[in-house]
C-alpha cells in the first residue's frame, strides 16, 4: 500500500507478489476502487506482481478539480509505472481502466508488454447521457445512479444468487466521491479511440459479455477487429465480467498473459 504524487495528485496504491515476477497492472471501471479485482487476486499474485490502484477521483485518490481526460488518467498509469520504476508492464483494464488501457497501447505501446480490454469500447454514449449523468450526480448524489448501474453491470441471476457480492460491488459506487466521478464521466463523454486503436501493435485481448448493457459485445468486437491481431473472448455475464464469471475470467486472463 502506498500512494504517489503526480501533478499535483496524490494517487493510491496496491502493489503485491514477487518482486521477480512479471508486472501486472489493473486498472479499475467508473464508480469502483482497486477492490473490484479481489475475484482475480489469489490466482494472480502466484503468477505476477500485481499493481492495482485507484484512479483520480476513486477510493484513496484524490479528487482533483475536473473534468479528467482519458489522456490524463492514463499518464497517471505512467507515472506510477515510472516512480515504482517499472519500465514494461502487462496492462488489464475493464471498463473505464480499458479505455485507458486503448489509450497506453495507442500512445505508450512499448511500455506495456500484454494489453487486456475488459467490457469496454472505442466509444460509449453520446454528450447528453453523460451530461445528463453527471448533473443527476451532482445534484442527488451516487444513490441516484446506483440502483440502475447494478442493473447494467449484473445480470438478474448473478444478483439473485451472489447477493454479498453484488453489495459489496454497490458499496464501492456508493462511497465513490460525486465530483470525482462526475469528472471521470466527463473523461468517457469526450472520449473517441474508434481510428487511433488501429495504431496499437500490442499483442491484445478483447473480454466482453454476452449480456452486458453498458458496453455491448458489439463494442468488443469492433474493437478487437480494428486492432491488428487481437483475440477476442465472449463470457457469459454482464458488465462486471471478472464478478459475474471470476474463475473464467481469471482462466482467460492467466492464459493469454502467460503465452
Amino acid at each position: 500500500m502506498g500512494s504517489i504524487s503526480h501533478n499535483g495528485v496524490t494517487l493510491h496504491y496496491e502493489i503485491e507478489g514477487r518482486e521477480d515476477a512479471p508486472v501486472l497492472v489493473l486498472s479499475n471501471s467508473l464508480g469502483t476502487s482497486l477492490e473490484m479485482w479481489a475475484p482475480q487476486m489469489p490466482a494472480l499474485l502466484q503468477r505476477f506482481r500485481v499493481l492495482r490502484h485507484d484512479c483520480r477521483g476513486h477510493g484513496k485518490s484524490d479528487v482533483a478539480t475536473g473534468p479528467y481526460t482519458i489522456a490524463q488518467l492514463g499518464g497517471d498509469v505512467l507515472a506510477l509505472m515510472d516512480q515504482l520504476g517499472m519500465q514494461r508492464a502487462h496492462f488489464c483494464g475493464l471498463s473505464m481502466g480499458g479505455m485507458i488501457g486503448m489509450w497506453l497501447g495507442t500512445h505508450h505501446g512499448g511500455r506495456i508488454d500484454r494489453l487486456v480490454l475488459c467490457n469496454t469500447a472505442a466509444k460509449i454514449g453520446t454528450p447528453d447521457l453523460w451530461n445528463a449523468r453527471i448533473d443527476k450526480v451532482r445534484a442527488e448524489g451516487m444513490e441516484s445512479i446506483t440502483g440502475g448501474v447494478i442493473d447494467r453491470w449484473f445480470t438478474p441471476g448473478f444478483q439473485q444468487r451472489a447477493p454479498q457480492q453484488v453489495e459489496t460491488v454497490r458499496g464501492m459506487l456508493l462511497a465513490t466521491d460525486p465530483e470525482g466521478y462526475a469528472a471521470n464521466c466527463a473523461a468517457v463523454r469526450d472520449m473517441d479511440q474508434r481510428s487511433e486503436i488501429a495504431a496499437i501493435r500490442v499483442p491484445t485481448l478483447v473480454i466482453s459479455g454476452s449480456h452486458d448493457l453498458a458496453t455491448p459485445p458489439a463494442d468488443g468486437r469492433a474493437a478487437a477487429d480494428t486492432i491488428p491481431g487481437a483475440r477476442y473472448v465472449e463470457l457469459d455475464a454482464a458488465h462486471l465480467s471478472n464478478w459475474e464469471q471470476p474463475d473464467q475470467f481469471t482462466a482467460t486472463l492467466v492464459d493469454f498473459l502467460s503465452a
